[in-house]
């Protein structure tokens, strides 16, 4: 059974957000030395400048969130490509720590309100399809922002100045932002071919308590990822004793596997469920963190941090979908609670890690993401209710 016209065109168009925006934040991060140099910023000025980033996100996010059950996607989600990739053309022409800082504020926002407004799109597509398709969204997300980093690296190595780069990358946003618009898809317009029951399950019971949940789930599995995105490289090179080029290796292992298995979720969710999905991946991400921190040899640890993006891979996806179907009326608003506190934990986990590392050994503390995992495992149920909830129908 395939979907129709419609939603493949508006599934088309969210791969295509999704890409943007992983290919804009990418080109932002791996410019942001270069940054940092024109503006003549020290390092502690960067990483306060990064803190009102994140801060900015957050509160476009919350903002995001009301605005698209208002608005709609076909007005929010482009709104909000277009602001993110205006604000991109700002760092490369920043010549201060003020002109930076609002640029970032406005770059920050525009990230916050397309991540939620994408991501509460992608559910009204998924609403549409016969079998779950959120994961392959995200993986979208990657393959944008690894074509970033061989671009950017490209375009670096060239000499390409930094302010040209991020101009042209940020009005390619605006243009795809544009293009895309017209094929988005609002919820009255998605047939009812939804394949999560679990979802609709969720849907009847008491929204507040299980999106709070469904966000604290979200903040332990993110928080997870963030610890492999800035502590992988540095764990093989300062516990192992690697070179840089082999520290390397382990993000690189977990960041294939992560993509890997998220075009490989979708299909496994459809089988055996998304409670399934959260609770045995997480599992295996505790698994792999471990190996990868007790490991004292280099290949079992790439196998280890290998394994831990495995696990996290599909995890996120499923919770994203669930906080979107609780209440079709306020699926933007309840998104934006759960993608929040999700990024609340992608930001705090490196730093987490960074203030317990002034006690105990680098490896010792990767403790906290293992423990978030196993209590991510033994909550997965939030994601499959026990189904009382088929009695509420007889007052209706």
């Amino acid at each position: 059974m395939t979907a129709p016209p419609r939603p493949r065109a508006a599934r088309f168009a969210t791969f295509m957000f999704f890409g943007l925006n992983g290919f804009a934040m990418g080109m932002w991060v791996v410019h942001i030395p270069d940054v940092e140099r024109a503006t003549g910023i020290s390092h502690s000025t960067l990483g306060a400048l990064l803190l009102v980033l994140g801060g900015a996100a957050f509160a476009g996010m919350q903002i995001a969130g009301p605005l698209v059950d208002k608005l709609g996607h076909r007005r929010l989600v482009p709104a909000a490509g277009v602001l993110l990739g205006l604000a991109l053309c700002g760092p490369g022409f920043a010549d201060s720590w003020w002109t930076l800082g609002l640029t970032l504020i406005l770059f920050g926002f525009g990230n916050g309100a397309i991540d939620v407004g994408m991501n509460s799109h992608a559910v009204v597509v998924e609403r549409a399809y016969p079998r779950p398709i959120m994961a392959a969204f995200h993986a979208m997300w990657s393959i944008g922002g690894a074509f970033a980093a061989v671009i950017g690296a490209a375009t670096l190595g060239g000499g390409v100045p930094t302010g040209i780069t991020l101009t042209c990358t940020g009005l390619l946003c605006v243009l795809l932002s544009l293009v895309s618009a017209r094929f988005l898809m609002e919820p009255a317009e998605a047939p009812a071919v939804v394949a999560s029951e679990p979802s609709q399950v969720v849907r009847r019971r008491t929204p507040g308590r299980v999106v709070w949940l469904l966000g604290l789930l979200a903040l332990a599995l993110m928080l997870s990822e963030g610890v492999a995105n800035d502590w992988a490289a540095l764990h093989m090179e300062k516990v192992l004793g690697t070179s840089s080029s082999t520290a390397a290796l382990a993000y690189g292992a977990f960041a294939v596997a992560m993509t890997t298995g998220r075009f490989l979720t979708d299909r496994v969710a459809a089988l055996v469920g998304p409670a399934a999905i959260v609770r045995y991946g997480a599992t295996l991400a505790a698994v792999g963190l471990t190996t990868a921190a007790a490991a004292p040899w280099v290949p079992v640890s790439l196998v280890g941090w290998a394994l831990f993006g495995l696990g996290l891979s599909g995890g996120v996806p499923q919770l994203f979908t669930a906080a979107g179907n609780l209440d079709t009326r306020a699926s933007g608003a309840l998104m934006a609670r759960v993608v929040g506190l999700g990024y609340v934990g992608l930001l705090a986990g490196p730093a987490l890690i960074g203030g317990l590392t002034r006690w105990m050994p680098l490896n010792v503390t990767f403790a906290v993401p293992v423990v978030l995992c196993v209590l991510a495992a033994v909550f997965a149920g939030v994601l499959s209710p026990k189904p009382e909830p088929v009695e509420e129908p007889v007052g209706s």
